[in-house]
């Protein structure tokens, strides 16, 4: 099954993530499908937090893909209401 999920990478107690599309058999630092955007939970500039490219986020969904609760709640704070 393909999930849109959080791939984490950034320093020790400044994470960062990327919002990817992935195999949910793959580890979650292993190889996406796409990437489709990012999200900084620790930043001084509370706007610019996420950043999604929305129309694939769209696409991924209408196909099949399954969002995590995490990505979902993130998607429906940005203007997706799926």
């Amino acid at each position: 099954m393909v999930k849109i999920r959080l791939k984490k990478f950034g320093a020790k107690k400044r994470p960062c993530y990327r919002i990817v599309v992935q195999d949910s058999r793959k580890p979650r630092d292993g190889v996406t499908i796409e990437e489709i955007g990012t999200y900084q939970p620790v930043t001084q500039k509370e706007g610019n937090q996420v950043t999604v490219n929305m129309e694939r986020a769209k696409y991924w969904i209408g196909v099949g893909a399954q969002p995590t609760e995490t990505v979902k709640r993130i998607l429906s704070k940005n203007g997706l209401n799926k």
